[in-house]
């Protein structure tokens, strides 16, 4: 049994879907970031960051892992599967898994606080994640012209990117003029793993969390 602590982010949802896929059991521990229990010293045992997700596999001797990227490893490594044996195909799945996780994940994360959350509009700063993010996206369908998947068959690298990419217009980045993206993304969508772990963890008002982890049994 895996205990998921996550929020509905898309780290968060990285996790949840790969778990989905797998069809392996997992309890969820829905984190309030309003209440800051990702700081509670309890959750700080699991991951001294203070971020999500996290999991503590509990059938491995309540082996804790966190940062995402780690977490889509450790579990495709567990289950054999999601990623390839072999390791060209093996490294070719990682390189574009460091690729959400050191690029679209962080350029585009700012472009989110700078266009949405920042109390001044600092165009600069908005132009600078916003053209970054374009950029990298851009990447992604060149990759994509010639491959059904990043690392040719789905893998942890597609679930790692595409709860990114599918926020592209909340972060105010347009898709337009990128066809084998779009094929991507609507290929990713129709997956019924990503749809169930796109809806992890139930959306609650803050004001309805109970302080600590908020505990609900998947399946």
């Amino acid at each position: 049994m895996i205990d998921l602590y996550t929020a509905a982010t898309p780290n968060g949802h990285k996790v949840s879907i790969v778990l989905e896929e797998l069809d392996m059991p997992y309890t969820v521990h829905a984190l309030s970031f309003d209440q800051k229990e990702q700081k509670a010293p309890e959750f700080l045992k699991i991951n001294p960051n203070g971020r999500i997700p996290a999991i503590v596999d509990r059938a491995n001797g309540d082996f804790a892992v966190f940062e995402s990227g780690a977490i889509l490893i450790y579990l495709a490594e567990l289950s054999g599967q999601l990623l390839p044996n072999d390791p060209k195909g093996r490294s070719v799945a990682i390189q574009w898994l460091m690729f959400q996780m050191g690029g679209i994940g962080p350029m585009q994360g700012q472009a989110n606080v700078f266009f949405r959350y920042f109390p001044e509009k600092l165009q600069g700063a908005i132009d600078r994640y916003q053209h970054e993010t374009r950029r990298l996206y851009e990447v992604l369908d060149t990759r994509l012209e010639s491959v059904e998947f990043l690392a040719d068959a789905y893998s942890i690298a597609d679930i790692a990117t595409y709860p990114w990419v599918r926020g592209h217009e909340w972060s105010g980045v347009p898709v337009d003029g990128l066809p084998a993206l779009q094929r991507w993304m609507a290929a990713m969508a129709q997956r019924p793993a990503v749809q169930r772990g796109l809806l992890v963890p139930q959306r609650v008002d803050d004001a309805s969390v109970i302080k600590g982890a908020q505990a609900m049994l998947i399946r």
